[in-house]
């Protein structure tokens, strides 16, 4: 097996293991009124009981051009694949469908791997949803409460942590 091969299986297998939790944080970043990008950093986990934690952010698009030049400017920072440009990320998040479709950036070392996510088995608002019915299990920090018990919960889709992935090894 290739070096790219075992990058993209461990990456594919990063993305299955945690897509309720990248799926729930494209939909609660895009709730907020826009769309946007996952970014996962692997590079600094958490290693807790349930495995490893990393932090996810949701940058919304009005935010992302400057978040990429910044990020993909690091001299230890490339972006997989020289191909997919900051232009062509940018382009992505204006036309994806956010009811079934995501756009998730994932940094392992210094490179970064863009992933337009299509023809999930589960959309976003159904990670969501099963993440809100589920709270104690994935404590994320935007959820809906039930009716009788709604307060108002305000995302800041900036550039702040919405919730951890965690990975059994």
């Amino acid at each position: 097996m290739s070096k790219d091969s075992d990058l993209m299986d461990w990456q594919q297998e990063f993305i299955a293991t945690n897509l309720l939790a990248i799926g729930y944080n494209a939909w609660a970043g895009y709730l907020v009124g826009e769309r946007g990008a996952i970014i996962c950093s692997a590079n600094s986990p958490t290693v807790g009981i349930a495995g490893e934690s990393f932090k996810t952010y949701f940058i919304r698009r009005s935010r992302l051009a400057a978040f990429l030049n910044a990020w993909l400017a690091a001299p230890d920072t490339v972006i997989l694949h020289h191909h997919f440009m900051n232009a062509h990320i940018l382009e992505t998040v204006d036309s994806y469908n956010p009811t079934t479709e995501l756009v998730f950036l994932l940094e392992s070392f210094n490179q970064v791997t863009f992933f337009y996510l299509k023809n999930l088995p589960i959309t976003p608002p159904q990670c969501y949803e099963q993440v809100c019915r589920n709270w104690e299990e994935f404590q994320p920090s935007v959820c809906s409460l039930p009716e009788k018990n709604r307060a108002v919960t305000q995302l800041n889709p900036i550039d702040s942590p919405n919730s951890n992935f965690t990975t059994q090894k």
